[in-house]
């Protein structure tokens, strides 16, 4: 009975609360929407699918936390360990990054594809952000080059599949890290929102953008600001004249949604989601802005919100609820009807596109000469609208935007405003209308 009880005891150790972003994505599953994310490296041979396979399977363990089953308890759900066989390598889609059904896919929560030269990481945001997501694709692919016989050091995101995963890496940051005695307030007046014709279910529509990291830099700080302000400002310049040639009857503020990785202003090692949002914004009922003018708004709201302070103060209003007493013993079932609700009628309208950076991608000594670039997607949005996603990996910069709509106006918008700065685009798309 006592030995029953302590392997009981181990089992449970192994068990993970989903963080306190996590929480959020698996409420919001639906059939026509999900939160996963897609992390590729292009190489430059082609791929062996077997010995891709193999480099999973030596690596995974190294990573608990991702080879884990969603489970719900009565009042939160949790990750439990998966022995089951998987994941499996699989050749790619064209729609990608579609809805996870938890019980599928012998239960992961992680895709694996290869197509030619590239690899592709999927995974349910309720496991990790992209940063996390990260480690597992440059570790897989470091281990998938070591079988081919090239000599691939350890570091960076390139972990040593020989140690055991440690404490710091499982860990949900936002709880030892939301210490702020401030709580700003969540609500935000309402964005525009992008209109369009939305497309048959379980199509993702992808445009990217493929350019000198060398020649955005330049341009950037010719005007006086960092690849990502720019880049921000560009993607807020498109919504504007999207919007003004929506010619609505009442125009409302543009807003992108863009993550913050936390890790820039808190030392953690955590593999699971550690991010905030803020909201970079202009509102052209103030008037018609200049592109320069756009810029100088987004350089100096970057200036004012990221910094430790304002990023505590906002990860603490998030912590209160998950602290709470009342709140934890609510039924499970009743905190994903209100959470549903909140998010569709409050959160998801105030931003009009998402936007996330993960900026230059660096790998361990050696390995850069057997990759050509990293790409990143985010997948379906929650409303009829896009999303963009930015990578760079030595002189070449990604741009990849997602949507679920016909309509690409927004898209041809930014890419053209970057061309009239001088930078040259090369553009990629699944679509067969662009």
């Amino acid at each position: 009975m006592k030995k029953k009880e302590k392997k009981n005891l181990q089992q449970k150790e192994t068990w993970y609360k989903l963080d306190l972003s996590a929480n959020v994505y698996p409420t919001l599953q639906r059939k026509n929407f999900s939160s996963v994310y897609r992390l590729s490296v292009l190489l430059k041979e082609k791929i062996n699918p077997k010995l891709l396979q193999e480099a999973v399977d030596m690596t995974l363990p190294r990573f608990p936390t991702f080879k884990v089953a969603i489970h719900k308890g009565l009042f939160w759900r949790y990750l439990a360990p998966n022995n089951r066989p998987g994941p499996y390598v699989q050749k790619d889609v064209a729609n990608f990054c579609m809805p996870m059904n938890f019980k599928l896919n012998n239960r992961y929560l992680i895709r694996l594809y290869y197509y030619e030269r590239r690899f592709s990481f999927e995974c349910h945001h309720s496991l990790a952000d992209g940063s996390g997501g990260m480690f597992v694709l440059q570790t897989i692919t470091a281990n998938y080059l070591r079988l081919l016989g090239h000599k691939i050091p350890n570091g960076g995101f390139v972990l040593d599949i020989n140690e055991k995963s440690k404490k710091e890496e499982t860990e949900d940051a936002y709880l030892r890290y939301a210490t702020s005695k401030m709580r700003p307030p969540r609500t935000q007046e309402k964005a525009y929102r992008v209109r369009g014709t939305v497309e048959p279910f379980y199509t993702l529509n992808v445009i990217g953008g493929i350019m000198s990291t060398s020649e955005i830099h330049k341009k950037a700080k010719w005007y006086g600001a960092s690849i990502t302000e720019y880049l921000n400002a560009v993607l807020l310049y498109a919504l504007i004249q999207k919007q003004k040639a929506d010619r609505p009857i009442k125009e409302r503020p543009v807003k992108l949604a863009m993550p913050v990785n936390l890790r820039r202003f808190f030392p953690s090692q955590t593999l699971r989601n550690f991010i905030t949002m803020i909201y970079p914004t202009i509102d052209p009922r103030l008037g018609d802005y200049k592109f320069e003018e756009i810029l100088t708004q987004v350089h100096f709201y970057m200036r004012y919100y990221l910094n430790d302070k304002f990023l505590n103060a906002d990860i603490t209003t998030n912590a209160a609820t998950r602290r709470n007493p009342v709140i934890r013993i609510v039924p499970l079932f009743i905190k994903d009807f209100t959470v549903k609700q909140f998010y569709s009628r409050v959160q998801d309208k105030q931003s009009s596109a998402g936007l996330t950076n993960m900026g230059a991608i660096t790998v361990p000594p050696g390995m850069e000469k057997y990759i050509e670039r990293f790409d990143i997607y985010m997948g379906q949005p929650y409303s009829a609208r896009t999303n963009c996603a930015i990578v760079s990996f030595g002189d070449t910069l990604t741009v990849n935007f997602a949507s679920s709509i016909v309509e690409s106006d927004v898209e041809q918008y930014f890419f053209r405003k970057l061309v009239e700065d001088g930078i040259h685009v090369k553009i990629e798309t699944n679509r067969s209308h662009c």
